[in-house]
């Protein structure tokens, strides 16, 4: 039991405590017209900081995500337990934002608990390929399960995908909902309850480090926790989700990062 133990509670731990660092919203903007993750187009990655001043952070920060997860820059830490989390099924809307299709919770979803810091789930959305990659290695796509605190302050666990022979269940039931909003930008829908349980699974081994939101405003201070276990979607589903964004491969922009990544031994093999 002693080394069972062991492995479940070796993640991910903050070399700076959150508190250090502005509170970052949970709120990234909706406005895709405003922006592209097109290199080389006026409004593209790289020109994201001079559209607006409250999207400065965009080309100035230093804790922008995402990130590459190399195992050269993880530390391994002990202590710092599960992602402990108290999810419940509620009431939901599904909305085309152009750039990727987000499932927000009307109703209360329940909640993760960071270093004592209680955060709510608010919405969760996908992106195809993935935007962090591990050594280099981008995987087909990556959920993102955005959190608030009650100060503000934001966490995002990360769920990194591969394709394979089997389907996504948690997708599976939200195929109907997204052929409903398909090539409808702007598009929302009442789903009814969702129970955003079967989005996180059970996976325990995680990283963690500090980052930003990864579209505009690009704030930083958010707690990233990116999930060691990769898991498997099928090539339709995935489809389906570009299909619904006009999306054929979507193109990410990295930032660099100066932020520690402390984690799981061995990382990512």
């Amino acid at each position: 039991m002693g080394s069972t133990r062991l492995v479940v509670l070796l993640a991910a731990a903050l070399m700076l405590a959150a508190a250090a660092f502005p509170a970052a919203r949970a709120q990234e903007t909706d406005h895709e017209e405003e922006f592209s993750y097109i290199i080389g187009e006026e409004n593209g990655p790289e020109h994201w900081g001079e559209i607006k001043p409250e999207w400065a952070h965009c080309g100035k920060g230093e804790m922008q995500s995402p990130i590459d997860l190399s195992h050269r820059r993880v530390t391994l830490v002990r202590d710092l337990g599960y992602l402990n989390h108290t999810y419940r099924a509620a009431e939901a809307s599904i909305v085309n934002r152009g750039h990727d299709i987000m499932v927000r919770f009307d109703g209360n979803a329940g909640s993760v608990v960071i270093n004592g810091t209680e955060y709510y789930l608010r919405q969760l959305h996908w992106h195809s390929p993935s935007e962090h990659t591990v050594d280099g290695r981008r995987y087909d796509m990556e959920l993102h399960m955005v959190h608030e605190s009650a100060n503000k302050k934001a966490a995002v666990i990360g769920l990194l995908y591969e394709v394979g022979h089997s389907s996504d269940g948690f997708l599976r039931k939200m195929e109907p909902y997204l052929r409903m909003i398909a090539d409808k930008k702007d598009r929302e829908e009442k789903v009814g309850v969702i129970d955003p349980r079967g989005a996180r699974g059970r996976a325990s081994v995680y990283l963690r480090y500090m980052g930003s939101l990864t579209t505009p405003p690009c704030t930083e201070g958010v707690v990233w926790n990116i999930v060691k276990r990769v898991r498997t979607v099928s090539k339709h589903q995935l489809e389906l989700l570009r299909e619904a964004v006009h999306d054929v491969s979507l193109v990410i922009f990295f930032f660099p990062s100066t932020g520690p990544i402390r984690s799981v031994f061995p990382p990512f093999t």
